[in-house]
């Protein structure tokens, strides 16, 4: 690790101004300054939401050190992005899955999926499931008891346009006007699959007890006001809806510079706290295969342990 550090430190120093602190190198240019953080195990590079991840090679990677910090550095910084993996298979797929929890398979099987874990989602119907995530903004599995975990996704085969965007849900709850988040925070969320589970639309992450949302604004029957207070209140199918455009305008107009647009490269693998990022398939992703390309991406989900609460 001192080689890689001195390595750095050697290119950074030909190119431009430097300053060493701890286990951080910061690097000056013209224009920006930039925080790489050094461990033993690997280089984390800031990005929009997340961090990029440098140094390790997802194909082989086994070592628990390893393993355990990276479930630590999704939990801190929410998305890690692996860069150059090449085509990761889908029993790998599944194996770095498993590092965090058990998984859970509520998706429609495609003939073509690599493993019955792994959601393959395309913008040609013979390759994969079409129109997943264009249903709004939303958090991975909002239908069940406990929303999943994590997601992990994987682009297969890389189209010219087909983007994914992410949301920081606590930096969007902290921008809300006041009147704004005492409204939301009075209100749950009723499912429109399934059982129908009623969940806090805002509520404290399991593990860093930061203010998250359990949305998804495609999937959303009613909106239930102080649900099991003495004021309670079930909203009116018009009430709910104005909420859910309420949401969507808050996201898409006032806090779109909070949105991450990520556009996919060969080789990238996302792991995502599915808990503290939103998340939405832009509208080129249903482009069709003669105008972009194949587009192919895999998709993980990790089963939910903890149910949202106000506690």
């Amino acid at each position: 690790m001192l080689c890689l550090q001195k390595i750095l430190f050697t290119l950074v120093k030909s190119s431009g101004s430097y300053i060493r602190c701890k286990n951080q190198l910061i690097v000056r240019s013209a224009r920006k300054v930039t925080f790489r953080t050094m461990s033993k195990l690997y280089e984390l590079i800031p990005r929009q939401i997340g961090c990029e991840v440098v140094g390790i090679n997802l194909q082989t990677e086994n070592r628990p050190e390893v393993i355990e910090q990276i479930r630590k550095d999704v939990t801190s910084h929410r998305i890690l992005l692996f860069t150059g993996q090449g085509i990761i298979d889908g029993a790998r797929h599944v194996e770095i899955s498993r590092w965090f929890g058990d998984l859970e398979s509520t998706f429609y099987k495609h003939e073509k999926s690599p493993h019955p874990d792994v959601f393959r989602v395309s913008n040609d119907a013979t390759e994969g499931c079409r129109g997943v995530g264009r249903t709004g903004w939303h958090i991975d599995g909002s239908f069940q008891p406990a929303p999943f975990g994590y997601s992990l996704y994987h682009m297969v085969s890389v189209p010219s346009d087909g983007a994914t965007q992410f949301l920081p849900l606590t930096e969007f709850i902290e921008n809300l006007k006041t009147e704004t988040f005492a409204k939301w925070n009075q209100l749950w969320m009723m499912s429109d699959r399934r059982s129908g589970p009623i969940h806090p639309l805002i509520y404290k992450h399991p593990l860093t007890k930061k203010l998250v949302m359990c949305l998804h604004l495609g999937m959303t029957e009613r909106f239930i006001s102080n649900y099991g207070g003495s004021k309670e209140k079930l909203l009116s199918i018009e009430e709910s809806e104005q909420i859910l455009r309420e949401i969507h305008d808050e996201i898409t107009v006032r806090n779109q510079k909070l949105i991450y647009r990520h556009e996919w490269q060969p080789g990238e693998f996302i792991i995502s706290d599915n808990l503290a990022v939103g998340h939405e398939a832009v509208p080129e992703t249903q482009y069709s295969r003669d105008r972009v390309g194949l587009r192919v991406l895999h998709r993980t989900t990790i089963q939910g342990v903890h149910k949202p609460n106000k506690d």
